[in-house]
């Protein structure tokens, strides 16, 4: 009686762990994703290991391979995203940036102030026509659009994520105000002059060639409009004579598809070169800002249980073969993103506040040279 007792309540001890494992524990910070449900974007079961092979070797040598074929990095690009979005819902919610940390408030709290602080420095406003140039599945496209009124057109490549923020903005009740297009933000379906302002949060660091999508935004914009950007970058503390320092940025590369980080000095020069006029540009992770990386330190427990729970679901086939190598890879490129921030030589939060001319034409020559 007392073995069968024993048996019993370990039994039940057992279910209410892995309970509290998977549905608990296992749900995104707004209940967006169950890691039950991780399924690797548009990617089939069968081939999910097989592009994360073919992603990392794309991106062993980041700046070498964007350099000798940059019209491949959108299609890589894309399956980064088929590769990492379930993840990142699962694990950090659904707004794919960071934001400094705030004593006494919450991440969510402080994710919502950063992306609102957006409103502000474009000033968006109800009848206004704005694009989040770059919007995964639309986090910071809702906090805009339920603080400003605008109507916010969100574009990503990825339509995996266009499905997940079009389910997100209803399910929020502000399908209305937000708007999501699949489509290469270097090559915009949309016309010349069609904006009344934009904004890319982390997002543009994706393009080869900051030039080219910086020129795309300048031509939708309408005269007068205002973009802002917040940039990945690395700052005046970066050594390139400094091994540690070199992993550190390669590292970050390799593991957020990125084909080549810019300096923090280049990018005021390539806004003036599309035909832009820089209003503002700071470091918004520079003191008093809290730091940034504060969540990923916190997450290192969580990696652990989620690493043995990805391992349990793939070896029981819920989970398709290559997300325990996708989610190692993850852990592994936080390692790099928090020492560059302790660091102090990268910055994934370089803002630039920029106005297109008020008598402006749609493309400037320069930007096409």
């Amino acid at each position: 009686m007392e073995t069968a007792a024993m048996v019993w309540t370990a039994a039940v001890a057992a279910v209410g762990l892995i309970y509290w494992f998977v549905w608990v524990m296992g749900a995104a910070e707004v209940k967006g994703k169950r890691a039950v449900d991780l399924k690797m974007g548009s990617i089939t079961r069968d081939k999910v290991e097989d592009k994360y092979r073919q992603y990392w070797s794309f991106f062993r040598r980041p700046k070498e391979t964007a350099e000798a074929s940059s019209e491949n990095v959108p299609v890589f690009v894309d399956t980064f995203y088929n590769l990492v979005t379930d993840i990142y819902e699962w694990g950090w919610g659904q707004s794919f940036h960071f934001s400094p940390s705030i004593p006494g408030r919450s991440h969510r709290d402080a994710t919502r102030l950063h992306e609102e602080r957006v409103v502000d420095l474009v000033g968006a406003r109800p009848g206004h026509r704005v694009l989040d140039v770059g919007c995964g599945v639309g986090g910071p496209m809702r906090a805009i659009a339920a603080r400003s009124g605008a109507h916010v057109v969100g574009i990503t490549i990825n339509e995996y994520q266009v499905g997940r923020a079009r389910a997100h903005n209803k399910k929020s009740g502000l399908d209305a105000l937000c708007e999501v297009v699949c489509g290469n933000f270097l090559e915009m379906p949309f016309p010349d002059s069609s904006f009344d302002g934009a904004y890319s949060i982390e997002a543009t660091c994706h393009a080869p060639r900051l030039e080219d999508v910086y020129a795309e935004i300048f031509r939708v914009l309408k005269p007068g409009a205002l973009y802002v950007s917040y940039e990945w970058v690395t700052t005046a503390l970066y050594r390139a004579d400094d091994p540690d320092h070199v992993e550190t940025i390669h590292g970050i590369e390799r593991g957020d598809a990125l084909p080549g980080l810019r300096a923090h000095d280049e990018i005021a020069s390539i806004a003036r070169k599309v035909g832009f006029e820089v209003l503002d540009e700071r470091d918004l992770a520079r003191p008093p800002a809290g730091p940034w990386w504060t969540r990923l330190k916190m997450g290192r427990i969580a990696y652990w249980r989620n690493h043995i729970l990805v391992s349990v679901l793939t070896l029981l086939r819920i989970a398709p073969k290559g997300v325990v190598e996708v989610h190692e890879m993850l852990y592994e490129t936080a390692r790099h993103l928090t020492r560059g921030g302790e660091t102090g030589i990268f910055t994934p939060m370089d803002m630039i506040l920029c106005r297109k001319p008020p008598f402006a034409a749609g493309h400037q020559e320069s930007s096409s040279s």
